[in-house]
């Protein structure tokens, strides 16, 4: 069977609808062929007993500027509070944002994750990379992480404590070697933004933006054999186009591309519990402890109570290494200052590939316009990111405008 459309898209994560909707609302003939079961690419959830199961602990970010592309209302998020739990000597102490608890300032100011001096570095480092513009923050020298902590004031006891764990949970890699660039633009989301999760799990997020495509332009278990200028050959027969764009994960997008360098070499273990009831009053993560295992753990149904079909409480915790659940569960069980036993196994997922590295020197807004009608997006072009894969997806969506529609493209400059 051989089927046409303008502009054909390979992948229905969050880069390809991103660019799929835009080329649509153009009035562009576009058609998405996804390889998978379901829109969302690697936001992607289950119902397990009832539980709704993400996979691998992921968040929505408000603060990333593509989040103004989704109906976050529509999403019915539930929130964390800004800050985390940090465990010393088993005691547990907050660390959180004053704008949110101005009470908390003083168990902030008195927790033991640094002097007062490296708080105020944290504070100063916060105000930069939150308010400066962003291309001053671009235009400052790139090191690694550790080193533009270390430089902003931050000292070992900090980094230890909070910034490695918090951060590893986010960059999936704990020795801070990613970009101090991609560090600033990280971190001021989250000064500028909250962190939540949409009700029916993260997965509704590239739901929502299949929606907006119109009915039968989105093929499911419709995988790419193979992508030249023009075509896209499935199993089930050629696609023609006079676009094609290809959106998938970096290892599939540089097997059907062969001038496209991208990896995904970053992967996370997240191991799910019920509790019969959550052991803490307000929606923190739990960092880990320096020399363990777990990088954070937190109670998901805490932030979005939807998330557990009773009241119970629904943990996540994850570990940068694939990890045994018995192997990390006494940890666990200390990091939430409950009896081992009483965690109930739900599931562990490990996510291979979770996300490309952002390593030094960062390279933003990689071409997405490769030639002959060939084009690709994902986060691999951009950061790292829910943010990166929707801007790379807006990127090329412009770039194909530009080749089937350019005087649409010229009218819209102009205005």
């Amino acid at each position: 069977m051989s089927s046409r459309a303008e502009v054909v898209v390979v992948g229905a994560g969050l880069a390809g609808l991103s660019a799929a909707v835009r080329l649509a609302a153009a009035g562009v003939d576009v058609h998405v062929l996804e390889a998978g079961a379901h829109a969302g690419g690697r936001l992607s959830t289950e119902r397990i007993d009832g539980f709704v199961v993400d996979r691998g602990f992921q968040v929505l970010n408000t603060g990333y500027p593509r989040a103004a592309d989704l109906d976050l209302g529509a999403l019915q998020l539930g929130w964390f509070e800004r800050g985390a739990v940090v465990r010393v000597d088993g005691t547990a102490h907050r660390v959180v944002d004053p704008r949110q608890r101005p009470a908390d300032v003083l168990g902030t100011a008195t927790a033991p994750v640094g002097s007062l001096r490296d708080k105020a570095a944290l504070a100063a480092f916060s105000v930069r990379a939150g308010y400066l513009p962003v291309g001053r923050l671009l235009a400052a020298p790139e090191r690694t992480a550790e080193q533009a902590l270390r430089a902003a004031g931050v000292g070992s006891t900090a980094l230890d404590r909070f910034f490695r764990p918090f951060l590893a949970g986010v960059l999936l890699e704990d020795e801070l070697g990613t970009s101090s660039r991609y560090l600033d633009l990280l971190w001021r989301s989250f000064v500028r933004g909250s962190i939540g999760l949409p009700a029916r799990g993260m997965q509704a997020v590239g739901e929502q933006l299949a929606d907006r495509l119109a009915p039968g332009r989105l093929s499911l278990h419709t995988a790419a054999r193979s992508v030249s200028p023009g075509s896209v050959v499935t199993d089930d027969g050629t696609w023609s186009a006079t676009a094609v764009v290809v959106a998938t994960d970096p290892d599939t997008a540089a097997r059907l591309l062969p001038a496209v360098e991208a990896s995904a070499p970053r992967q996370v273990t997240t191991h799910l519990h019920v509790l019969p009831e959550s052991p803490w009053r307000r929606p923190l993560i739990v960092l880990g402890a320096p020399g363990g295992r777990l990088v954070n753990s937190v109670v998901v149904s805490d932030a979005q109570p939807r998330y557990s079909p009773d009241g119970r409480a629904l943990l996540a915790s994850s570990t940068l290494a694939p990890t045994r659940e018995e192997e990390v569960r006494a940890e666990i069980a200390a990091a939430h200052d409950v009896a081992p036993d009483d965690l109930d196994h739900l599931t562990t997922v490990t996510v291979p590939g979770a996300q490309p590295a952002a390593l030094p020197p960062l390279r933003l807004r990689r071409p997405v316009e490769l030639g002959d009608g060939l084009f690709v997006c994902g986060d691999h072009r951009d950061t790292p990111s829910i943010q990166g894969a929707m801007a790379s997806g807006a990127r090329a969506a412009r770039a194909v405008l530009r080749t089937v529609r350019p005087a649409h493209h010229d009218d819209r400059r102009t205005s």
